[in-house]
């Protein structure tokens, strides 16, 4: 029996979410599988994996194959270097705890560079916010600018109006005056 560590399916159209299993390579995608793993959810920034480290090391050494996708997010998450650590204690290159003391070194220099990624994904949506809020503080304040300048021009416009039926009025008035005398 073959067996593969790989993506389930799971979610909607649109927004997948991903179960981490170990399966029957003969085994439907979606279908029977022998242990889950963990998630991982590629729609969030940074993408969101949970990951049982140990039991992905154990399945390993024991022969899984994992999938491409799954290869990547082992390697990221560390336990295709722990098992490359532990092979290396199987050997007799070196012992479990340098092995254990080297991996939690690289576990830690990566979850800081995680944590700076994140920081700066937040940092840099901030100021994407801040920069679209004065674009569109600048484009509200031109669209009032010609809204203050067309009822000007109305204003205008209708004083002129007002003035010229005041002027008639007036020549009229006068013209009787005139003729009454």
């Amino acid at each position: 029996m073959s067996v593969k560590i790989r993506l389930q399916r799971h979610g909607r159209t649109h927004a997948p979410y991903y179960h981490i299993v170990v399966a029957d390579s003969r085994a439907p995608r979606d279908g029977k599988f022998i242990e889950k793993l963990g998630m991982y959810n590629p729609t969030t920034v940074p993408a969101t994996i949970e990951l049982n480290v140990d039991s992905a090391v154990k399945w390993l050494q024991n022969g899984a194959q994992p999938t491409d996708t799954c290869r990547a997010i082992l390697s990221y998450k560390g336990a295709l270097y722990k098992h490359h650590l532990l092979g290396g204690v199987r050997k007799g290159a070196l012992t479990e705890e340098q092995a254990l003391a080297k991996f939690e070194k690289w576990l830690s220099e990566k979850t800081s560079k995680i944590s700076a990624h994140i920081e700066k994904v937040a940092a840099t949506k901030g100021e994407n916010k801040a920069i679209a809020l004065a674009a569109e503080t600048k484009a509200k304040e031109a669209r009032a600018a010609k809204i203050a300048e067309k009822l000007a021009a109305a204003n205008a416009v209708a004083e002129e109006a007002t003035e010229e039926t005041v002027s008639t009025e007036e020549a009229p008035a006068a013209e009787e005056n005139t003729s009454a005398e």
